[in-house]
């Protein structure tokens, strides 16, 4: 009734194949992003904004990038934290090259150093998956890790060994650094969340997707049919580990304003990759609902006691944390696969169709 296609017809190819064909999603879409963008930075307060809003902006790019690599591709990777790392690092190395460059073109940039260490791990993708591609990735993840701790280059000699992020601003505003608002600094990420959640949405729906989707399902085939597999994968490999490279130097110039090698550890890429199957393989959005609810989770297991007023120390926390968030992996591996985003799909149907049978 309030989710109807009947009318909206498409007289061309392109009107067909639109990231928003249906009416209702464009105004849905258009509605959140006003939301965003002007109701949440009038309203929020700093806590909602650095505790909840601009992580869940972070990890939700990261599971963007591990779900064009795993989901849309079938190449398991557990070396997400390390990639993150990667562009973490890069960004501070460039920021000390470019003091005066925008911080919002270096932030990108790095991403780039990450697509090129991405590239090189994923060279034994073309001889190996699944079991062992998992733990060659895993690999990578030690190896940098063990970088970011004994190589001083990288933190610029600190005795802290971490990275402790300058004030530097975009176009004459404090986008990082103790000068920079929370409002200014969750604008900054959503944009290039936003930015960069579109472009993933049009390479998953382009030629590059469908070759990604073709060796997902069955590579010898997709190899007979003329796909590359060796080109066709490290792609995969690096623009997954772009994505994953601008969101670790967004962890630390735009949310925690200082990080260090215990940031990107493995912990962190198992968390990723937690987010992936629970929020849905091969959806984008789904990286949205498994960062909103992987973290949020946390938050509402410490607010509902204190809310009927009982308190819960953290380390209980911690535990329940872990056991919830193992029971959902369980229960969507076994009931619905597809994770969060194929529910939402099924609601979607369902309001098409409503208040007809479906």
């Amino acid at each position: 009734m309030f989710y109807r296609e009947a009318g909206q017809y498409k007289t061309s190819y392109a009107a067909d194949q639109a990231l928003f064909p249906i009416l209702q999603d464009r105004i849905g879409i258009a509605a959140i992003l006003l939301i965003a963008f002007v109701v949440v930075p009038l309203f929020a307060s700093d806590f909602l904004l650095n505790s909840f809003l601009i992580p869940i902006l972070v990890l939700s790019l990261a599971a963007i990038g591990l779900n064009l690599l795993t989901g849309y591709t079938g190449l398991l990777s557990l070396g997400t934290g390390g990639f993150m790392g990667v562009g973490a690092f890069a960004c501070y190395k460039l920021t000390s090259i470019f003091p005066d460059a925008n911080i919002v073109l270096l932030i990108v940039v790095s991403g780039v150093a990450s697509a090129a260490v991405g590239s090189v791990f994923g060279l034994p993708s073309l001889r190996i998956k699944g079991f062992y591609l998992a733990v060659a990735t895993l690999a990578a993840q030690f190896f940098l890790s063990w970088c970011f701790i004994r190589i001083p280059w990288l933190y610029n000699y600190n005795v802290s060994a971490a990275i402790e992020v300058p004030t530097r601003t975009a176009f004459g505003i404090p986008v990082t650094g103790p000068n920079a608002t929370s409002v200014t600094r969750y604008l900054v990420a959503l944009s290039i969340v936003v930015a960069m959640t579109w472009v993933a949405s049009n390479i998953v729906r382009g030629r590059i997707g469908r070759t990604w989707m073709a060796v997902r399902d069955m590579d010898i085939a997709a190899e007979l049919i003329g796909i590359r597999l060796y080109r066709t994968k490290l792609l995969a490999f690096a623009i997954s580990s772009f994505y994953c490279g601008v969101a670790g130097a967004m962890l630390a110039f735009l949310w925690l304003g200082a990080a260090e090698s215990e940031s990107f550890n493995i912990n962190q890429s198992f968390l990723i990759l937690f987010m992936v199957i629970i929020g849905g393989l091969g959806s984008i959005m789904g990286s949205f609902f498994g960062a909103m609810l992987i973290w949020g989770l946390p938050i509402v297991l410490r607010a509902a006691p204190e809310f009927f007023g009982v308190t819960v120390r953290a380390a209980t926390v911690e535990h329940l944390q872990f056991m919830v968030v193992g029971a959902l992996i369980i229960f969507f591996l076994i009931v619905e696969p597809h994770g969060l985003a194929r529910l939402w799909q099924i609601a979607k149907q369902k309001l098409r169709v409503w208040p007809f049978p479906y």
